[in-house]
This record gives structure tokens, sequence and C-alpha cells, in this order.
């Protein structure tokens, strides 16, 4: 008999309810949109957590009526989520506040100091300001200071993953692998910190307030009377535990080793690797939980990464609006067609893609430079998807230079792998053949790999991914674009942010934005 499993892709912007089969198939897609937060403030970023859930269980409900005839071969459920994303429940499960949502920027004051010994130790390893800026970046601790009543009141703080766990479940209990965030976890350990270590008090969270955490394949729960009410799943079929979506999706490409590069092309971009032991790709950037239980995901990110061609879309493309409207479209795929007018390197228009602050670059801005009367929006555009690319090729060299492992081909995940010509840019820069599965939904197909291995259909990962994930044409690097794309990055791209970070502070210092 066929067996399926009903994966469910919780991201930035929609919920997807996915149904694969044990050979890797996408059998059926559900997707509900909704806003990605709102606002009360400038740079808050909030969420009902209720939208969630009624997106998930509108999604479920659509993907039943869609197919009756197999609704009952499902055999399990597996969640994967955005990260970093956090929701406060009192004792009852009730829900205390809207999720802050992982764009937000709001930022703690944590007048308290560390202690005068924590202090001295962060100083000797060069850590004290970074530490500094992770305290108030703590929504715990935002929360604390600015709300305390609701943190008394909070019985778990929980990501979205818990979040939704619990919603299925009625247990407060989440997966090892979505553990990523500014939470007390322990990533080489893969458990909560020890209750002796000082780092409690740079995230400020109770270890009571923190869901039971349990490996990758493993049985969460099940899939509770009053859940499939609302779904319409089966009541009583296992939730398993899988993953973030940035672990999924690198779980989803098939990217088992150090070799390979899993690129996501999302709301945040990153680069992902699969290592068997702990490293960090850099100082003090830990290596985050795999998917498989027994490995590590390095990962270096781009903040708000591919959320920029949002930004781009709404602020200057409006006649792609129209047109794709009046065609039954995306803007983004007219917008894609349009991207091979533009030559390699966009007649000398760079862009640095640090639309948000990181922790390591706290006052970085974005910057694009090389302006003149021949740049057109759809140059602005092409530099935004070579600005990101840029900044994938120059974590891709940190991960290496860490592993001393060449990274030879690059799997790509997200909106932006669906296109042929983003694809063909990325080759060019990276100078490596790049891979598309199957589905573009791997983070949903790395849940469901995570799922048949859980409940035995199949006994690795490794047989899981030979089995369900299957691999298009390469797409090869052009050695001419290669040529020009090499030059621009490092006789260019990679001296911005040394050239223009004084005067990145000078910004945030007469603005107050970032307030760091």
């Amino acid at each position: 008999m066929d067996k399926y499993i009903l994966s469910i892709d919780c991201g930035t912007q929609s919920v997807r309810g996915l149904i694969f089969d044990s050979k890797g198939k996408l059998i059926s897609k559900e997707k509900v949109e909704f806003k990605p937060y709102f606002s009360l403030y400038p740079g808050w970023a909030e969420q009902n957590p209720e939208v969630y859930f009624n997106s998930l269980s509108k999604a479920c409900r659509r993907l039943k009526v869609k197919n009756e005839n197999i609704w009952d071969k499902i055999i399990g459920v597996s969640l994967t989520t955005q990260r970093d994303t956090y929701i406060n429940l009192d004792s009852k499960g009730n829900i205390l506040r809207p999720a802050i949502v992982w764009l937000d920027q709001r930022t703690a004051q944590c007048s308290k100091s560390l202690s005068p010994i924590d202090n001295i130790i962060l100083y000797s390893v060069g850590m004290k300001k970074a530490i500094d800026i992770f305290r108030k970046q703590s929504k715990a601790n935002w929360l604390k200071e600015n709300e305390p009543v609701i943190w008394e009141k909070t019985n778990k703080y929980l990501l979205l993953s818990g979040y939704l766990t619990y919603k299925l479940t009625d247990k407060f209990v989440d997966s090892i692998a979505s553990q990523i965030g500014h939470i007390p976890f322990d990533y080489k350990n893969k458990e909560w910190l020890k209750k002796n270590s000082f780092k409690w008090d740079i995230f400020g969270i109770e270890k009571d307030k923190l869901p039971k955490i349990i490996k990758p394949g493993k049985v969460l729960g099940k899939i509770t009377k009053k859940a499939s009410e609302l779904t319409l799943m089966k009541e009583g079929l296992p939730l398993i535990a899988s993953g973030s979506d940035k672990g999924c999706e690198t779980l989803g490409t098939g990217c088992l080793t150090l070799k390979c590069g899993s690129i996501s092309f999302g709301s945040t971009a990153t680069i992902q690797t699969t290592s068997k032991y702990y490293l960090e790709p850099k100082r003090f950037l830990p290596s985050y939980p795999s998917v498989i239980p027994n490995c590590y995901n390095p990962e270096i990110q781009i903040y708000r990464g591919y959320w920029m061609i949002s930004w781009f879309k709404n602020e200057f493309s409006m006649k792609e609006l129209i047109e794709a409207k009046e065609k039954n479209v995306s803007p983004e795929s007219l917008l894609n067609r349009r991207l091979k007018d533009i030559p390699p390197g966009s007649n000398g228009l760079i862009l640095q893609p640090y639309w948000g602050p990181s922790l390591k670059m706290p006052r970085a801005k974005g910057a694009i430079i090389g302006f003149g009367d021949v740049h057109t929006r759809i140059h602005i555009y092409r530099a935004i998807i070579e600005g990101i690319n840029y900044a994938l090729l120059e974590g891709l060299e940190k991960i290496e230079k860490k592993t001393k492992v060449k990274i030879e081909r690059i799997m790509v995940s997200g909106g932006g792998s669906q296109s042929d010509v983003i694809c063909q840019i990325t080759a060019d820069m990276l100078n490596r053949p790049v891979y598309r599965v199957q589905t573009y939904e791997t983070s949903g197909l790395g849940a469901a790999i995570s799922g048949f291995v859980g409940l035995g259909v199949y006994n690795s990962y490794k047989e899981a991914v030979k089995r369900m994930v299957h691999y298009q044409r390469a797409i090869e690097p052009n050695s001419k674009n290669v040529k020009i794309y090499n030059k621009l990055y490092k006789r260019v791209y990679k001296k911005i942010y040394s050239r223009l970070n004084k005067l990145y502070k000078e910004i945030s210092d007469i603005t107050k934005y970032p307030d760091i």
C-alpha cells in the first residue's frame, strides 16, 4: 500500500500543506498566504499566533477536500517552521500577547550588567561587545523590562515550532533541530544549557518556561481530537520531529556532506552544509543542529536576503504587479525574465545587501554604488540578486576556510530557485554547478524525509535521501561571466564594508538607527 507524509511548512508569509509519497513525489500542495507581520512602532514586527494555526488548518482542510482518496493513507505529520519567532502562553495555554517575529528589531536596555567575572571572561575572548548586543536583541529581556506582567504570567515561552506542536498535540515539546534563536541552547551538545551556565543571564529565560526537546525522527505527540476537528487530520496521527526550515531544506536537497552547499533563497538567504562534527563558521557563531540527529549545519546567513525582492517589488514594480495580475502569473517571474536584458555586473552597479544589522556588524547598512545614467530599476533588481550572491560567496569561503573542505556543488531552494536566470547567475558567481531537485518545496521534502525515517519506512536518512531526492540537470558556470564576477568580487565588493563602516557608525550616531 502507498504511504504518505503530510508536511506542514510555516514560513514568514505563508503556510504550505504538502503531501509527499515515499519516493519524494509532491502529490498535492495547498498554500495559505498572510501578511508577514504588523508593526505598532518602527522596527517592530509582530503577528497574531492564531494566524499561523488558522492558516495551517485552512491549508489542511483544503488538502483533504482535494485528496479524499489518499487522506487515510497518510501515516504521519511532520512540521517545519521559520526560526527565532516567539510566543508567550499562560498556564492554561492561552496566548498572552502577539508573537514577536524574527524580523523584529526592538532592543532591550539591559542596564543590569553581567557579573564582573563573566565580563572579564568575555573581554578576554573579545566577545564583550557582541554579547552585550546579543543580550539587547533577546526578546525575553525586552519583555521582562517592558511587559513584566506578561513575563510573570508566561508559563511557556515557545518558538513557533513549539507553539504549533502544542496546538496539534497538546504537549509542550519541540524538536532539537528547531532550536535556533535567542534561547539558552547548547548547540554543541544539543541540549538546554547546564544549570550553572552564566549564559542563562544573557538570554533572560527561566528553564521551566522552555519545552522538552527531543531528537528529530522521534514522535512529538499525536494529533488530538480538537486539532483533528480543526485541521481534518486523522486523530491519533503521529507528529514526527523534523527541524527548522533551513535545516529541512538542506536535508531536502540531499546535502549530506561538507562537499555540498545548500543555498536558500528565502526571506533570510543562507548557505549551509552538513558536518559530522561541531564547528563554528565564524568565531562564536555556532553550527546549528541538523535534522540528521548526529550531524550539524554550519551556516552563514544574509539577514533579510530575498526579503529584499519583496521590498523591491513593493517599492518599484507597480508595472509588473499590474501585468502579473492581468496574466495570472507572479510579478517575480516577469522581473526574472528581464534580468537577461542586463549584463553580468549590472553595468557597474554593485549592492551590499546589509538591509539589517547582524551580531558581528551591528551598524551595517545597505549600499548601492556605481550609479550612472545608463541604469534602470531592472539594473537595481539584478544588482540585488548579485549582491546577495556576493554575500553568499563570502559565506561559502568562510565555511571552506573553517572546514578545510572545498564545496564542489551547490543545491538551491526557495522561490529564487525556480528561475533559470537566477540559478545561472548563482552558478557564474560561485563558479560551481548549481543543482535543483524535483520540487522547490525542499523544506517540506526534508520534513517528509524525517517523517518516513521516524516511522521506519526507511532505515536511515541516507537511504531516504537516495530514494526521495532526485536531481535535475546541473546548471554549469559560464567561464566568461565567472571572470567578470571574480574581479568585481575581489577588487570591489570585498572592500565596500571596510571603506563605509566608519560612515555607517556616523549615520547610526546621528539618526539613532539602528539604536544598538
